[in-house]
């Protein structure tokens, strides 16, 4: 029998790498066309029908020539269709309608590029951050990066992870439990609780977050759901755990990378907990360990760890600085340094991009 070896992937050239950067620049542009489409209410005034660029500046107040480059670019990039005239119109199917406008769907991404955006803003800042080690906090990214968090967690932390909790028998019991206590920590504009109350009528929920303006939108929005009255969200960080506990169930949702001080967060919310209370960490679904090259999620990862996390980790000290890209032993390190004795990945999968620990 001849064996023949596996040849080695070939080198690549320049023209090679010249593609790759291309390709990514194609990118960006396209990532900030539809920045601009989402920001300005563009594809929200496509849904009235097939327009002429003079129509959609009419529905979206825009300007008629500005209008006309969207549109082509946006057709030549493949996301609308033309309907060939006189006049040419420029039409967008349900697929795309679902993905750039629909706030309920979990394939709702249009709003992603404003973390882009958001970050984009702020090069100058992350320059030096870059240099002295310092950061560029949430707060300084502003309204692009909340509302964009917001809109894109929303229909998974408010239909689908309540759902999912439910499906685990023994946490769907201590969430059933008449006057059933949570802790959402980092409950940003407070979806996550208003999903916990809504699937589970005899919880209370309360939320702790450092950011004033999430708080706030959190308050409206459970006002809007009708759980005002179960949920409560306070400016706080989790030093309040222990004297507003014992709970029963403590969350923190995607946002433990984010925390200068993961280890006090943990320990905090350990000392916070009800003798049989459950502590539930959900973050980033990356890999175990680094290997390059890596698929999707990973490379989001590191998008969202370079421009957003890990300055934001680091616009404190003294900081721990995790970044987006928090691997299973770099938690469990904390889960362990925090006073917790195990940490269980839960069986809810895929979830989007994240992933589901239980520490106890």
């Amino acid at each position: 029998m001849t064996t023949v070896d596996n040849p080695a992937p070939a080198a690549r050239t320049a023209e090679d790498v010249a593609g790759q950067v291309l390709t990514a620049t194609l990118g960006a542009f396209t990532t900030l066309s539809i920045y601009v489409g989402e920001r300005m209410g563009l594809y929200r005034a496509l849904r009235d029908g097939p327009a002429t660029p003079e129509e959609l500046a009419d529905r979206a107040g825009i300007d008629a020539r500005y209008a006309r480059e969207w549109l082509e670019m946006q057709a030549v990039d493949g996301y609308l269709d033309v309907i060939d005239g006189p006049p040419r119109r420029f039409s967008m199917s349900d697929a795309v309608a679902e993905v750039m406008t629909d706030g309920d769907s979990l394939n709702h991404l249009g709003p992603l590029p404003r973390l882009v955006a958001a970050a984009a803003s702020h090069l100058p800042e992350l320059q030096q951050a870059y240099r002295t080690g310092g950061g560029v906090s949430w707060d300084d990214f502003g309204d692009d990066a909340r509302q964009s968090q917001e809109a894109l967690n929303r229909p998974w932390l408010d239909a689908a992870m309540p759902a999912a909790l439910a499906g685990i028998p023994e946490l769907d019991a201590v969430l059933s439990r008449p006057g059933a206590r949570v802790a959402d920590v980092g409950s940003g504009a407070g979806w996550s609780s208003i999903g916990l109350a809504r699937t589970h009528p005899g919880l209370t929920v309360r939320g702790y977050d450092v950011d004033g303006p999430s708080v706030e939108s959190a308050r409206a929005n459970a006002a809007a759901a009708g759980v005002g009255d179960r949920v409560a969200f306070v400016v706080a960080d989790a030093d309040r755990l222990a004297a507003d506990g014992p709970f029963d169930v403590i969350l923190a949702c995607e946002c433990l990378h984010d925390m200068s001080r993961p280890v006090d967060v943990l320990r905090a919310a350990r000392a916070g907990l009800a003798p049989d209370g459950v502590m539930i960490v959900m973050d980033e679904a990356v890999a175990d360990s680094f290997a390059a090259p890596a698929g999707d999620i990973e490379r989001l990862m590191y998008g969202f760890s370079m421009f957003i996390c890990l300055p934001d980790g680091r616009s404190s000290v003294p900081s721990a600085a995790t970044g987006a890209v928090i691997r299973r032993p770099i938690l469990e390190k904390y889960a362990l340094a925090a006073g917790f004795s195990a940490v269980e990945v839960l069986p809810i999968e895929p979830f989007n991009t994240w992933r589901f620990y239980r520490l106890s």
